[in-house]
C-alpha cells in the first residue's frame, strides 16, 4: 500500500497549469514580443485618454464664483464628435473609474462571484456594448433617444477672453494640447513645427499631433472590428466543412477558393465604390466580408486533424449533441492558428483602411491616418508625411511582434 502511494506521488503532476497560463508565460518570456504587447496597450490608452491630451474645451472651468466641467458634457455632444468611434471611446473613458472598481471588487472577493477573469472581461465588454448602443442611435422605435445630445459647439477659448476683457475671475484647466479636433483656421494653415504645434499643421490650419492622436482611435477600431467581423466569418464556415466534410465541405470549399482567386484589395476597391456615404462601419464590414478565406481554411483544416483524434471519437460514442462537440471541445483545440492569424490581420486591416483613406474612400468625417497622407500628397511638406507615417509604421511593427510572439507560444514543437 505505501509503495503503491508512493509510486502514485512519483508520477503526479507538480503544478497544473491551464493551456492558457502555459501560453502566458512562454510569451511573458519573449522579450520583443512583450514590448510589442506593451506598445499596442499604450496605443490603447492612447486612444482611450485623447480628450485628455488634446482638445480646445476646458477640463475645469470656474467662472468667478460658479463651476463646471465642461470636458464632460461635450464628450458626448454628437455636433463636436460626430463620428461614433469617439462616442465609444469617450464612454470608455467616463466609465473606466466604474469598470476598474467592478474589476478590483470581483478580484478581492474571489471567484464567488464570477468564474473566472476571462468572464469577467467579457461580461464587462457586453456591458460597455450595451450602454455604447443605448446612447449611440438618434431615435428608438420612431422616438427621440434622451441619450443622444446634440448642443451648439462653443468656441471657449475665445469664451474666456471675452469674459476676462469684461473683469470677471476666471480659472480654467485645458488638456496638454489645446486645440481643435474639426474647427479649421485659416490663419494658420500650413505651419511648420513649434512649440504651440509639435508636428505643425494641415491644409485647412488643423493641428496635425491633434489629428494623429483621434486617428488612433479609427485605426484601432478598424483593425479590431474588421478582424473580428471575418474570424467569425471564417470560424463557423470553417468549423462546418470540417466537421461535417461531405458535400458541405464540398461547397464550402469551393467558395473559399473563388474568394481566394479574387486579388483582396482590389475587391476592397470595387465594394467602397459602390458605396455613396462611406462611414467607418462600412470600411469595417468590407474589410470583414473580404478577409475571411483564410481564417476559413485554417479552421477547416484544424477540424479535420482534431476530429480524427480520441477525445473527439470519445465525445461522439458518449452520445453528445454535435453542438457541444463542435464548440465545447473542438474549436478551443482549432483556435491557436487563428490567433495568430487575427494579431497578423489587424495590422493588415490598419494598412487597408489607411490605404482606402489615402485613396480618398474612406471616412471623411473621423480622423484617418491615411486621409492625412492623402492630404499630404496635394502639398507635400515633410512633417505632413512624417506625422501620419510614422505611427502606421509603428503600429503596424508592433502589432507583427506580438503575432510572431503568440505563434511561437503556440508553436506545440517549442513547448518545455
Amino acid at each position: 500500500m505505501n509503495s503503491r502511494s508512493e509510486n502514485t506521488v512519483c508520477f503526479e503532476a507538480p503544478h497544473d497549469r491551464s493551456p492558457g497560463s502555459t501560453v502566458w508565460g512562454r510569451l511573458r518570456r519573449d522579450r520583443w514580443a512583450m514590448l510589442g504587447l506593451s506598445s499596442v496597450f499604450a496605443f490603447f490608452l492612447l486612444a482611450v485618454g485623447a480628450p485628455l491630451l488634446a482638445l480646445d474645451v476646458p477640463i475645469y472651468l470656474k467662472i468667478d464664483d460658479e463651476r463646471s466641467f465642461p470636458l464632460l458634457s461635450e464628450l458626448f455632444n454628437r455636433l463636436f464628435f460626430e463620428s461614433a468611434v469617439d462616442i465609444f471611446f469617450n464612454l470608455l473613458l467616463v466609465a473606466s473609474p466604474a469598470y476598474l472598481s467592478i474589476w478590483g471588487i470581483v478580484r478581492f472577493f474571489g471567484k464567488s462571484l464570477i468564474r473566472s477573469r476571462r468572464h469577467l472581461l467579457f461580461s464587462l465588454t457586453a456591458l460597455h456594448l450595451g450602454l455604447f448602443a443605448l446612447v449611440t442611435p438618434q431615435h428608438f422605435g420612431g422616438h427621440r433617444n434622451p441619450f443622444y445630445r446634440t448642443a451648439a459647439v462653443t468656441d471657449y477659448t475665445r469664451m474666456i477672453e471675452t469674459l476676462k476683457g469684461d473683469g470677471h475671475s476666471v480659472q480654467f484647466l485645458f488638456p496638454f494640447f489645446r486645440h481643435s479636433i474639426n474647427l479649421s483656421e485659416r490663419g494658420r494653415t500650413f505651419r511648420p513645427p513649434s512649440r504651440d504645434h509639435l508636428l505643425g499643421t494641415d491644409q485647412q490650419g488643423l493641428d496635425n499631433l491633434t489629428q494623429i492622436i483621434y486617428g488612433t482611435r479609427t485605426s484601432l477600431t478598424i483593425g479590431v472590428v474588421a478582424v473580428s467581423i471575418y474570424v467569425l466569418i471564417g470560424v463557423v464556415l470553417g468549423a462546418l466543412a470540417g466537421f461535417y466534410g461531405g458535400w458541405v465541405d464540398g461547397v464550402i470549399s469551393r467558395f473559399i477558393e473563388v474568394m481566394i482567386c479574387f486579388p483582396t484589395f482590389f475587391l476592397i476597391l470595387t465594394l467602397a465604390a459602390f458605396v455613396e456615404n462611406r462611414s467607418i462601419f462600412h470600411v469595417m464590414v468590407i474589410i470583414g466580408l473580404t478577409g475571411w478565406p483564410q481564417v476559413a481554411r485554417l479552421v477547416r483544416a484544424e477540424f479535420l486533424k482534431q476530429k480524427a483524434l480520441e477525445y473527439a471519437r470519445a465525445a461522439c460514442a458518449l452520445g453528445l449533441s454535435e453542438r457541444r462537440i463542435i464548440f465545447r471541445h473542438l474549436l478551443p483545440n482549432a483556435l491557436a492558428p487563428v490567433l495568430v492569424t487575427a494579431t497578423f490581420g489587424v495590422a493588415a486591416a490598419i494598412l487597408i483602411e489607411s490605404s482606402l483613406s489615402f485613396l480618398g474612400l474612406g471616412d471623411q468625417t473621423a480622423p484617418s491616418w491615411g486621409r492625412m497622407l492623402n492630404n499630404a500628397r496635394e502639398t507635400p511638406r515633410v512633417w505632413l508625411v512624417l506625422g501620419p507615417g510614422f505611427p502606421i509604421f509603428l503600429l503596424v511593427c508592433v502589432l507583427n511582434l506580438v503575432g510572431e510572439g503568440l505563434r511561437d507560444a503556440l508553436d506545440p514543437k517549442l513547448r518545455k
